[in-house]
């Protein structure tokens, strides 16, 4: 925003078509670190559990197998954009609950269906007798493949057009069963159960469906080959399920029709990867599969079972056509007590169509593509930190196949695709492969500039040219190599980066390298502003390169890895905000497995990392280490330290701390949780160390079965010589109300207020910051496609300039949607 000076909410403010939501700073989203990447990460082999998909999840629940040359040519961008797109191949009358058949084991032949079967979530339709009888039968977390403390049987069958599932779940106790009305994708923490299809049978990438009691849907992507992520949310498909409450339990129905799905060519029988899944979270969350999985195993899709079956499967027209028009009103005003003024106000009509012209095979295009962000992210203060913050993709053409253009380095990052007049954009599968490629007219050039000790985002006016390749070749489940290229090129403005990049794992070992070489281009304007960054040079090019180990066993966690990236490297289209450095960790864990104890899992890990600029210079030394426990009532608790040198200014700086991070579930419809740091740190803007101390509480409740509210409150302070620096607050609270499964009202509020002591700072800094902003949003779902949203939103502010807090920006938007599929 610029009004609050550096310490500011640092929202970067895209420019897209229509940005009704955050009046206060446009489309902020949180960091991937608030506070510390050890204490909100899962260092080791500790990894996000299943249906903990949502990236900036804050319980690490940890789930055995369940990852986590220069020269002077110039690329020819519209050869480029014709190659990728032409080359890519184109390739129960009965009860129930009855158990299973005695010695009945994961695996086998699905039956297809006579009869039919209505979604419903009454299990009475007689074509689930000639279904296929699976048991969810193994505790596989915390246990370990122990007998499932509750009982669940599933019925699988198929028609020619989709395929089928009953779930009959028991439970001894069904008053603490948890349910609740939700929207899609947010019922992780209710009892749910689901299926996770390996359609390819190449234990690489596979589809996770979720339904919870209610009949509320999850739908993920899973990548078995990214250590990073490797469940996303983004992936919505058009399926059916309906669930009940039972006195007994619960029932589940699921229809997912073969036009959602992505599976090999030919009409006749398929093998199929299926693991059949409960999640049961009592005082412990446990999570049930129908296949046992060792602690010791890096592959959890390696091991569901494999099922054979849907011959004479077909899916249709694969064709859909997604109308969209969005209309919004904005009005800002410039102080205190001046008359509203009129902002922007359109009515944008748009279209994306998405076909498969192969099951293997999807293309997807859009026309003036609305590209507005619906509800706002997450607030967060960026003053005392260098590097540029990270915000979250949520537009739906991005979104969907993002699994596709993912490696090691972050090269491809959408949001720099800011304001796109089309776009189109081809996946698929080859038999021992997988290709993604996007091309796009962008209406603006936004760049993330970056150097050694910070970064930042710049905007051209001007239009630029997109273009992203993604290719990886599987030789075998062992190995795999890739290549990835990212284009944009605009009047007086280019750059190019393209790299190869190869991964490894057998048993306990992964190892993964990648090297980008990148040319680029940049207006004297741009030139003469970053002269530290770019040292006068126009025409900068650079190589990055990385390469890791990793040791993941049942006990046993040891990574090392090295990265070196030039000073003159860039990937304009990604998120690399630090380049001129080398670095290098080793760290490792130990992990203990106290199965049938209150606290079931123990933790210490360590780890050492070293980094120096180019010249040798260094940069910074680091030693951390951490604990920590998984107790009862879903609790964790980690206690984790760090020292370091850390250079800035020309100086090198000794900083320390120490923080606990931890959160309970007191009920199963309260979550309550707390971070607390302590330790001596730099105050970037003055140049000196001092002692900070940072307290951040947060929580989610549930009332009845749609009501749900959540709050995070953060406050830091920093001391030093004898006063108080800064003092800094930020608070993100909502609620909403699921009034049905199609009908939510979500109401959002947030705001940041910070105080500085002018006279412990050289240079002029504001005495006071205060932001704060509300948003309330109705939407009725239909689908993932057909979606009305009405929203609005308003927002005020407060710096030195303006001593008295108004509101400077107010918005109404209506967002309606339609999918058809002929």
């Amino acid at each position: 925003m610029g009004r609050a000076g550096e310490f500011s909410a640092a929202c970067v403010s895209l420019p897209q078509t229509h940005s009704w939501v955050n009046p206060t700073c446009g489309t902020p989203a949180p960091a991937r670190n608030r506070a510390s990447s050890a204490s909100r990460s899962c260092t080791g082999p500790a990894v996000p559990a299943i249906g903990h998909a949502n990236p900036d999840a804050r319980t690490c629940i940890p789930t055995p197998g369940l990852p986590t040359p220069p020269g002077e040519c110039r690329l020819n961008l519209h050869a480029l954009l014709a190659a990728l797109l032409l080359c890519a191949p184109i390739a129960h009358a009965q009860d129930a609950g009855i158990p299973a058949p005695a010695g009945d084991v994961p695996g086998g032949r699905i039956p297809q269906l006579q009869g039919e079967i209505v979604i419903d979530g009454k299990l009475d339709d007689a074509a689930w007798q000639g279904a296929l009888v699976q048991e969810i039968a193994y505790d596989i977390q915390p246990g370990d493949n122990t007998p499932a403390p509750v009982k669940t049987v599933v019925r699988i069958g198929y028609t020619t057009d989709a395929l089928y599932l009953a779930y009959h779940a028991l439970d001894d106790d069904p008053s603490q069963i948890r349910a609740h009305l939700r929207d899609r994708d947010a019922a992780f923490d209710d009892d749910w159960v689901g299926v996770f299809l390996d359609t390819f049978n190449d234990n690489r990438r596979g589809y996770e469906l979720i339904v919870n009691p209610l009949g509320v849907q999850a739908d993920l992507i899973r990548d078995e080959t990214n250590t990073n992520n490797q469940e996303d949310t983004s992936w919505d498909g058009l399926w059916q399920s309906a669930g009940q409450l039972t006195a007994d339990g619960y029932d589940v129905e699921i229809r997912i029709p073969f036009s959602t799905l992505r599976f090999p060519t030919g009409g006749g029988d398929q093998r199929w990867g299926i693991s059949l899944f409960r999640n049961w979270p009592r005082d412990k969350r446990h999570q049930l599969t129908s296949h046992k999985v060792p602690r010791e195993s890096n592959c959890f899709q390696c091991e569901w079972g494999k099922y054979e079956g849907f011959a004479g499967a077909h899916q249709g027209r694969n064709l859909e056509v997604v109308p969209t028009l969005t209309m919004g009103k904005s009005q800002r005003r410039d102080a205190a007590g001046q008359p509203w003024q009129s902002g922007d106000s359109s009515i944008e009509p748009g279209l994306d169509v998405s076909w498969a012209p192969s099951p293997a095979m999807t293309l997807n295009a859009t026309i003036n593509p609305d590209f507005s962000q619906v509800e706002t992210d997450q607030l967060q203060l960026n003053f005392n930190d260098s590097f540029a913050l990270f915000y979250q993709e949520k537009r739906p053409f991005f979104l969907e196949g993002a699994d596709y253009f993912t490696s090691q380095f972050d090269v491809l990052y959408t949001r720099q695709i800011a304001d796109p007049d089309f776009g189109l954009r081809v996946t698929g599968r080859t038999g021992s492969g997988a290709y993604g490629a996007i091309v796009a007219r962008d209406a603006t050039t936004l760049l993330l500039v970056p150097g050694v000790l910070g970064s930042g985002f710049e905007q051209l006016d001007q239009k630029a040219d997109v273009a992203v390749g993604r290719y990886r070749y599987d030789f075998n489940t062992h190995v795999s190599v890739g290549a990835i290229g990212t284009f944009r090129q605009g009047d007086d403005y280019a750059n190019n980066v393209a790299g190869v990049d190869a991964r490894w794992q057998q048993g306990a070992h992964t190892a993964t390298a990648q090297l980008l070489h990148s040319q680029s281009e940049y207006p004297l304007a741009i030139v003469d502003t970053y002269k530290d960054e770019l040292g006068g040079d126009p025409t900068p090019t650079g190589n990055a390169w990385r390469a890791e180990y990793l040791y993941d066993s049942r006990n046993w966690n040891f990574d090392a890895w090295h990265e070196n990236i030039d000073p003159g490297f860039r990937a304009d289209l990604g998120f690399m905000g630090q380049v001129g450095y080398d670095k290098s960790l080793l760290g490792g864990q130990h992990t203990w497995y106290r199965d049938d104890k209150s606290f079931n899992r123990i933790s210490v890990y360590a780890d050492f990392d070293v980094t120096h600029r180019y010249d040798g210079q260094l940069l910074e030394r680091e030693w951390e280490g951490q604990a920590s426990v998984q107790g009862p009532k879903q609790s964790q608790l980690t206690l984790h330290g760090m020292t370091r040198q850390r250079f800035w200014q020309g100086t090198l700086f000794d900083e320390h701390y120490v923080d606990v991070n931890g959160n309970y579930r007191p009920s199963g419809n309260l979550q309550l949780g707390a971070y607390m740091q302590v330790g001596t740190m730099i105050d970037l803007a003055a140049e000196q160390t001092g002692r900070r101390t940072m307290l951040e509480v947060w929580g989610n409740a549930n009332v009845g079965r749609g009501i749900a509210m959540n709050w995070d409150l953060i406050r830091q302070r920093m001391r030093r010589n004898g006063g108080t620096a800064f003092t800094a607050t930020v608070l993100n609270a909502g609620g909403s109300w699921q009034l049905d499964p199609r009908q939510r009202l979500r109401l959002t509020l947030q705001g940041s207020d910070v105080q500085r002591d002018q006279t412990l700072y050289l240079d002029p800094v504001d005495a006071t910051a205060r932001d704060w902003a509300a948003q309330m949003v109705y939407s009725y779902k239909v689908n993932p496609h057909t979606v009305v949203y009405a929203g609005a939103s308003y927002g005020a502010f407060m710096d030195d300039d303006n001593p008295d807090l108004f509101g400077d920006t107010r918005s109404m938007f209506l967002k309606l949607s339609y999918g058809w599929q002929p």
